[in-house]
């Protein structure tokens, strides 16, 4: 009878919950066994780690009878993380590796039938999981992960890209180390489309700038071809780069997904997924839990095309992310809890046509038809966002002209000013202000409160719309380098969140 450990770390949100590996052999009925609530991927580890073995020329007990515990028994394991623990552990009970050494590894990683190591979801997890902890065992990741996790500074993270990689390190007696995993130059600068490139458009490009010094979300409104979508895909260009803390946020969510690129680091993440996501794709779900964009958008920016295309109960699953932050996924059995900090910019035409409103094209659309587009979007999702905007068709003779306005760069230097303004006073962008807080650094003269009183009586503003006008605001005010409050500043501020052409 023999029986071996290793550690590993399975998947629980965001988390990395420890997992013990254990591995059982026994005389008896030639069997291979594996039980602690692992899923069908798991359980398919018998297949690839025997055939791995036998590819790799080293030895697996036929004649014993194995069973392998995945503990703690109640927590769902998925994937395929455990071949390689699983592997060590067959190897290390039948003597062929050394226990002792693999005692102060944590590993993960899928196994090819030919002895590959693949790489796995949450390497990235895993490391901050590690560090969070304080251990001192350092990571066993196949090559490919192995990057990801050597982001997280304080924790040792080794690599190997076979399985005999690892065995001719582990034989008793070895003095051979695994090579350690190398951390890529780490590139934040942005090199997307420049706001350069649009034509006209001072007063979107204006709200652009504004959604950004702020952290503000943002709707724009208008008719085709011009130029929602392409100011939106220059927003990541003009927010502030990213803090290593909030970038190891960012990769650790996307992580999970599999969809990090180490070549990315230090960069907002755009997400821009199709009106016909559901609500599930959006704000995560399924069994296991697993995040959705708004999740996987974490520090970013969620762009929403075609807004009132998406179906209604995936736009009201947005409502609380977009006020906690988080999104917490409840089950019958589990909950899973995912960051959920994004910056949403949506899309929408004004009308089944497009052209209610414009002033170039001719509206084909009856008054009711207008009035129900409209109301697929709920007030109060609308009452959720800072700032909508109208994007006014582009006339022709704009488009032979020469580009106008300013570069992305120029614009993020002020957004960076105004960021830093608000950090300095308040320790956080002005989206993230508390209502006790907005009142502490957001304070009105009598003739500026008088103004905003009377503009929240006429147009029946609730609660949340007269905070989120003071938020913007106030990033009016940072932007201008002003100390406090104006009119003109609230003025400006309600002009942009006047809503919806009427129909």
């Amino acid at each position: 009878m023999s029986l071996a450990v290793i550690h590993s770390r399975a998947l629980d949100g965001l988390a990395a919950a420890p997992v013990s590996v254990e591995v059982h052999l026994a005389n008896g009925l030639p069997s291979f066994t594996l039980v602690g609530l692992a899923d069908t991927e798991v359980k398919e580890a018998r297949e690839r780690v025997r055939a791995a073995l036998q590819s790799s020329g080293l030895s697996f007990p036929h004649n014993k009878r194995i069973t392998v515990n995945l503990a703690p028994a109640d927590l769902p394991k998925e994937g395929a993380r455990f071949d390689l623990p699983i592997a060590l552990g067959i190897l290390a009970a039948s003597g062929q590796l050394d226990e002792a050494r693999l005692d102060g590894f944590e590993c993960a990683g899928e196994l090819s039938l030919a002895g590959q190591l693949r790489p796995v979801r949450g390497a990235l997890a895993m490391a901050l999981a590690l560090r969070r902890e304080g251990s001192q065992r350092r990571l066993l990741l196949p090559e490919a992960s192995a990057a990801e996790a050597a982001l997280v500074d304080g924790v040792e993270v080794r690599q190997a890209a076979h399985l005999l990689d690892l065995v001719a390190c582990l034989l008793p007696g070895a003095e051979q180390e695994l090579p350690r995993a190398q951390v890529d130059a780490r590139a934040s600068t942005w090199a997307g489309p420049d706001l350069l490139d649009i034509k006209g458009q001072a007063a979107p490009k204006r709200a652009l700038e504004i959604a950004a010094a702020g952290e503000l979300s943002l709707l724009l409104i208008g008719p085709p071809g011009s130029g929602k979508s392409m100011l939106a895909q220059r927003l990541p260009g003009l927010l502030p780069p990213l803090s290593d803390e909030e970038a190891l946020e960012s990769a650790a969510v996307l992580s999970l997904a599999g969809s990090f690129d180490p070549a990315c680091w230090g960069q907002r993440s755009f997400r821009a997924p199709h009106h016909s996501a559901s609500s599930v794709a959006l704000v995560g779900g399924g069994s296991p839990p697993r995040p959705g964009e708004i999740s996987l958008a974490q520090h970013g920016v969620l762009f929403l095309d075609e807004f009132p295309e998406f179906q209604r109960p995936a736009l009201e699953a947005l409502r609380e992310p977009l006020e906690t932050g988080r999104i917490l996924i409840s089950r019958a059995a589990r909950q899973a809890e995912f960051p959920a900090r994004f910056q949403l910019v949506a899309a929408m035409n004004p009308c089944p046509c497009g052209h209610h409103g414009s002033q170039v094209q001719a509206c084909r659309c009856s008054p009711e038809q207008v009035v129900r587009y409209q109301g697929r979007l709920s007030g109060p999702l609308l009452d959720r966002i800072d700032l909508r905007v109208e994007v006014p068709a582009v006339p022709p003779a704009a488009l032979g002209t020469g580009p106008d306005g300013e570069r992305s760069a120029s614009v993020a230097a002020r957004v960076a000013e105004a960021r830093g303004r608000a950090l300095h006073r308040q320790g956080c962008s002005n989206a993230r202000l508390a209502p006790q807080a907005l009142d502490q650094h957001a304070r009105l003269g009598p003739a500026e409160a008088r103004f905003l009183d009377k503009t929240a009586t006429s147009l029946g503003w609730s609660a949340r719309s007269y905070h989120r006008v003071l938020r913007v605001a106030l990033t009016v005010a940072d932007l201008a380098g002003a100390a406090a409050i104006t009119t003109t500043h609230l003025a400006e501020a309600v002009q942009l969140r006047r809503g919806f052409p009427s129909a």
